[in-house]
């Protein structure tokens, strides 16, 4: 009898997900860490960031949807953009995991976690208009400014230099960044909102 991959797939896991060990950590658990913060701080960085983290996946992949979906006279320019923004924006999502994993917290990371955490709207799954895609993308980018600079406030009063440094340097300057780069396609002679020039 021949073979497929389901089958591979169910002879190397293991005979019952209920014989896995327990998880060593809750998630809403802070863990000892010897990086000279008290518990109290560690804990609200992790839970600020693990907000932050949300909506940086869900913006991640929200580029990726449009990249895929990108149609239209500018069809080249923006793909590539799109998908930049992917790639940097990744490399944010990586940075802030972990920065929480460093302050002794669990970092949220399966996509049903986050579609329950997220405060970015949710897209339909048909393809929109790109300027509707842009105006998407920049809806998010705001979201994650607005909390970011409240929480970079909060982490610079809590003497959480790393995390304040991490959402400044890094989520901050990214994010408007691309809010510029994306933006302009709806400057004056570009973009209108139906998506045509």
């Amino acid at each position: 009898m021949k073979k497929n991959a389901t089958d591979h797939r169910r002879s190397a896991a293991p005979r019952r997900l209920s014989d896995l060990e327990p998880e060593t950590q809750a998630f809403n658990v802070v863990a000892p860490s010897p990086i000279a913060l008290a518990e109290s701080v560690r804990k609200q960085s992790v839970d600020n960031l693990n907000q932050v983290l949300a909506d940086l996946l869900t913006l991640r992949d929200l580029y990726k949807k449009h990249h895929w979906q990108a149609a239209g006279p500018n069809f080249y320019s923006i793909h590539l953009l799109f998908d930049k923004h992917f790639g940097e924006i990744s490399e944010l999502v990586d940075q802030t995991a972990e920065r929480i994993q460093q302050l002794g917290g669990i970092s949220i990371a399966m996509p049903f976690d986050v579609a329950e955490v997220t405060l970015i709207p949710r897209p339909p799954r048909g393809r929109e208009s790109t300027a509707t895609q842009i105006h998407r993308l920049l809806h998010a980018h705001e979201i994650i400014l607005e909390e970011s600079h409240t929480m970079a406030h909060l982490a610079d009063d809590a003497g959480d230099d790393g995390t304040n440094d991490l959402l400044v340097s890094g989520v901050i300057r990214t994010n408007e960044m691309h809010v510029w780069f994306v933006g302009e396609h709806l400057a004056p002679g570009g973009l209108s909102f139906n998506g045509s020039r």
